[in-house]
C-alpha cells in the first residue's frame, strides 16, 4: 500500500451570510460547502473533524467532533460527499483550516488535510 491508496481530495467554497450578520455587531457569519473526494483505492470512512478557525485579530477557535452535520461518510474511491455547514467571525475576514480523521476498509487511519482558506465579505480583498 502506498500514500496513493489514501488520497481523500477537498474543495471548499464559501458565502458570506449578509442577511444573518450583524457589522456593527461585529457579527460576520459565513457558510461554507466542503466536497469530499475519495480519490484513493481504498475505501474509507470519515470519523472526526477538527478545525481551527481565525479571524482577522488573530483570536483563534478550534472545533472538534464526530463526523460532518451528523454524518460519517463511508466512501469508496470515486466517491465524493458535498455538505454545508457554517461559522461566524467578530471580524469581516478570517481563516479556515482544519483535518478530517478517516480511517480505510483495511483498519488503516489517516488524516485528510484541509487547506486553508478564507471567509470573507464580498469586496473586502483584491
Amino acid at each position: 500500500m502506498s500514500s496513493d491508496d489514501y488520497k481523500i481530495d477537498i474543495e471548499v467554497e464559501t458565502r458570506y451570510v449578509e442577511e444573518q450578520s450583524l457589522p456593527e455587531q461585529n457579527h460576520y457569519v459565513f457558510t461554507y460547502t466542503i466536497t469530499i473526494r475519495n480519490s484513493g483505492t481504498v475505501p474509507a470512512q470519515l470519523l472526526r473533524r477538527h478545525w481551527v478557525i481565525t479571524d482577522a485579530n488573530n483570536r483563534v477557535q478550534e472545533v472538534r467532533g464526530e463526523g460532518v452535520v451528523g454524518e460519517q461518510p463511508h466512501l469508496k474511491p470515486g466517491e465524493h460527499f458535498r455538505y454545508t455547514s457554517g461559522t461566524m467571525l467578530e471580524t469581516p475576514v478570517g481563516s479556515m483550516r482544519g483535518a478530517y480523521h478517516m480511517i480505510a476498509d483495511n483498519g488503516v487511519e489517516f488524516e485528510a488535510e484541509i487547506p486553508v482558506f478564507t471567509l470573507a465579505i464580498p469586496r473586502t480583498l483584491h
